[in-house]
């Protein structure tokens, strides 16, 4: 596999992370162009126009069927999380995002929901904090040296999403570990297409 995380050639990245959207569409997956949109264009304002900062039942469901159509597709989890309380899923979401900054404790709370683990969780984050709260996806996960063998648990995130920020911030500039993890992923997926 051919990996970017090496690489230090910052118009490598660059291009990477432009590429994403192609990357996405390419995938021919119901959906996944539309979901994916909304997902990186439209949440971020809604969750972050709102005070305290929440996500409703209804986003929570829409992130889980983009997640699952970016990677593997969990229908179980799916049905978990439709399950849900709409006005838990308001609670625990305030209550997750007033734990930010720390690194743990914000992801653990929202993976209290039924069918919510570590990587959706970290997609409800990394829609509002996206330089520290990377989404946990196992396509990019398989790149980074020394992780081991992907586990979603939540020890596995914390190591995730430390590497992801550290080259963050070797990257410099605006970068996120968000956009890291974007750019990971495009080079990975397009290399699995072609």
């Amino acid at each position: 596999m051919v990996t970017l995380w090496h690489d230090d050639d910052l118009a490598a990245w660059s291009a990477a992370l432009a590429a994403y959207p192609e990357v996405v569409a390419a995938r021919v997956v119901s959906r996944l162009p539309e979901l994916d949109s909304w997902y990186r264009e439209e949440l971020p304002g809604l969750l972050a126009a709102r005070s305290p900062i929440q996500i409703t039942h209804e986003e929570l469901v829409r992130v889980t069927e983009w997640k699952m159509k970016r990677g593997a597709w969990r229908a179980r989890n799916l049905v978990l999380v439709r399950g849900n309380d709409p006005a838990e899923v308001e609670r625990m979401s305030r209550e997750s995002f007033a734990l930010v900054p720390e690194p743990r404790k914000p992801v653990a709370r929202l993976a209290e929901l039924a069918g919510v683990g570590p990587a959706t969780a970290s997609a409800v984050l990394a829609a509002v904090h996206p330089d520290l709260y990377p989404f946990f996806d196992e396509d990019v996960a398989a790149q980074i040296p020394d992780l081991g063998p992907v586990a979603f648990t939540m020890p596995y995130y914390l190591r995730y999403a430390t590497r992801l920020r550290e080259r963050a911030a070797q990257l410099g500039g605006d970068w996120t570990a968000h956009m890291v993890g974007q750019a990971l992923w495009s080079v990975a997926i397009a290399e699995k297409q072609s």
